[in-house]
């Protein structure tokens, strides 16, 4: 990051949270007057923004968002994949409106019928023949660990350093400077030394994952097939081959999660990449913007669990919620896989990833950085070559031009992941949209440049 003057980056921050807080009174008002949210905000993680406050809400529908202050945007953050279907799709809001009129009710603890539905779609795409269903991927990666833990009576669980897990215990620990597992910072109130419940690998790191499989006590190694949340990392040749080779020469479950991943294809990587897990949990796309996860299972595992007469799947288990499979959620789901996240969709939305991903690499060309494409989805890292693990990538990163670039573009009416700087598209995007980001990122570069 030596070529860029910290001093004009600051500068250029200052001007740009000058015109944001300008720009928009409305939401600094309503960010103001949260007086009785914790962080003044529903979420904690809603007050992660670049121009000081966050923009609130009016509006949203397909690839465009309104705020308090009446500005609309492109929006390619689209709820960190939750809106993936773009915002407010025609047959999820439709399908949202039966079972909210006539009585058509939305959570009874009774089954519908659409749930067998999506059971066999999401059998079709992954190729997984057995579901269950969740309110959100965190839920869905918990109860996966659990029922992983049951069946091979082994108590640990190995993920990748800097992955991205939800809010999954387990998944907090990273590979430290001294090669050895460390907790990671800033891990909220962890109920347990995380290195007591987990093991840890580089991601690419054949030799490290071995070496941790060896000790025996893995129940299940838990990976997104490329790292996404710390910036995407894609597998290196034969690398996810070997992960399944590894896992079964020592008897250890390999859950996928898609959640983020998903942006491959219509059954991302594991369809796209022939990869064969024992378990699949996805969330957050699936659903149309409504809550939903789910969790899928191989015949060997689900037979396993079955046989295990001793589990309680019904009642107090630790498996299962009440809202899990309502109506709602469910027929937002099959409304969102049948009719807006197509196999059609998806092939629109890789092309403009790859438009996105090759007019981001020539923006930033003058910059030592780099663009990674993951389908529908493009991301820039300020490294180059791109980072191959998470170790890598989280050095790589930079709050301070993160922050720069994100008030720059909201500024212009283009929105961005608050947490990275990735871009992803929906069925609405469209090509115009995407060059006018790649416009504003130019123009973004090279004000940083002047003078350097």
């Amino acid at each position: 990051m030596n070529t860029v003057d910290r001093r004009r980056l600051a500068d250029l921050t200052s001007r740009e949270r000058a015109r944001f807080a300008e720009a928009n009174p409305r939401s600094a008002s309503a960010y103001a007057n949260g007086k009785h949210l914790f962080g003044r905000t529903p979420m904690t993680w809603m007050a992660k923004q670049a121009g000081g406050f966050p923009l609130y809400l009016a509006t949203a529908r397909g690839a465009r968002v309104t705020d308090l202050d009446g500005h609309t945007y492109i929006d390619l953050c689209l709820g960190d994949t939750g809106a993936m279907a773009g915002h407010s799709p025609a047959p999820v809001v439709e399908a949202v409106r039966r079972r909210t009129a006539d009585d058509g009710g939305l959570t009874a603890m009774l089954p519908t019928e659409d749930a067998e539905w999506v059971g066999a779609e999401l059998t079709r795409r992954f190729g997984l023949p057995q579901w269950s269903l969740s309110l959100t991927a965190t839920d869905a990666n918990r109860w996966a660990i659990r029922l992983a833990r049951a069946i091979t009576g082994k108590p640990k669980i190995l993920v990748n350093s800097y992955c991205y897990h939800g809010s999954v215990d387990e998944s907090l620990i990273v590979v430290g400077p001294d090669n050895k597992p460390h907790i990671r910072e800033g891990n909220v109130g962890a109920p347990v030394d995380t290195r007591v419940t987990s093991r840890v690998a580089e991601y690419n790191d054949l030799e490290g994952l071995e070496a941790e499989l060896a000790n025996g006590d893995v129940a299940a190694v838990l990976m997104e097939p490329a790292l996404t949340n710390i910036g995407i990392v894609l597998p290196e040749p034969g690398y996810l081959q070997k992960v399944r080779e590894l896992t079964r020469a020592h008897k250890t479950l390999l859950i996928n999660d898609e959640t983020h991943t998903f942006s491959a294809g219509p059954g991302g990587c594991t369809k796209e990449w022939n990869l064969e897990p024992d378990i699949l949990t996805i969330g957050k796309a699936i659903g149309g913007g409504v809550p939903v996860g789910a969790y899928g299972l191989s015949h060997e595992v689900s037979e396993r669990i079955e046989a295990r007469k001793d589990l309680d799947l019904i009642d107090m288990g630790g498996v299962g919620g009440t809202l899990a499979g309502n109506a709602l959620s469910v027929a937002a789901t099959r409304a969102t896989l049948e009719h807006v996240l197509t196999d059609e969709a998806f092939a629109h939305m890789t092309a403009l990833g790859t438009h996105l991903a090759e007019g981001t690499a020539d923006a930033i060309k003058t910059m030592p950085w780099s663009v990674t494409q993951l389908g529908a989805r493009a991301e820039y890292r300020f490294a180059d070559p791109a980072p191959t693990n998470g170790g890598e990538s989280h050095a790589a990163g930079d709050a301070e031009l993160d922050d720069y670039l994100h008030v720059y573009a909201a500024n212009r009416g283009i929105l961005l992941t608050p947490f990275h700087n990735m871009a992803l598209v929906c069925p609405d995007t469209t090509k115009d949209d995407v060059d006018a980001h790649l416009e504003v990122l130019e123009a973004a570069v090279k004000e940083l440049e002047q003078d350097r």
